[in-house]
């Protein structure tokens, strides 16, 4: 299985370091996909099972005895990975404010939101103090 990866590992791009495929020796041993997914093999050392990690716990994402189906459903996954990344860097198009040009921009954000909180507190004030007199007037 891990032979059976190497094209779709080296079409991988080198600046991409989201997936570090290793395969970790053990009872039963996994071949490493990722820090969230790996594949498994079943009691039978016939049987790959292809695992991801979450908060929620592991989720199967594919079980055969057959290397191709596997291999597919790690290209599907890695090629979903990229997919997800390419859309996360694309969605975030602002730059980065590092430094006293963001403690500035900040700062004024703060003053804007008093002053108009101050503002609004003292027309209210105002209104309320004008309805009691009008009804006890």
């Amino acid at each position: 299985l891990n032979e059976a990866l190497d094209p779709l590992f080296a079409a991988i791009p080198d600046n991409m370091e989201m997936f570090d495929r290793g395969v970790a020796r053990g009872e039963p041993p996994r071949l490493w996909i990722d820090v969230v997914a790996h594949v498994d093999m079943g009691r039978d050392k016939r049987t790959y099972r292809f695992m991801q990690d979450s908060r929620y716990g592991r989720t199967i994402l594919a079980e055969s005895a057959d290397v191709g189906e596997i291999t597919g459903a790690v290209t599907k996954y890695v090629a979903c990975r990229i997919i997800e990344r390419e859309r996360a860097l694309a969605a975030d198009d602002r730059p980065l404010l590092l430094g006293p040009a963001r403690d500035a921009r900040s700062r004024w954000r703060t003053i804007r939101a008093f002053v108009f909180g101050l503002l609004l507190g003292v027309v209210a004030a105002i209104a309320i103090v004008t309805l009691f007199v009008m009804l006890l007037g």
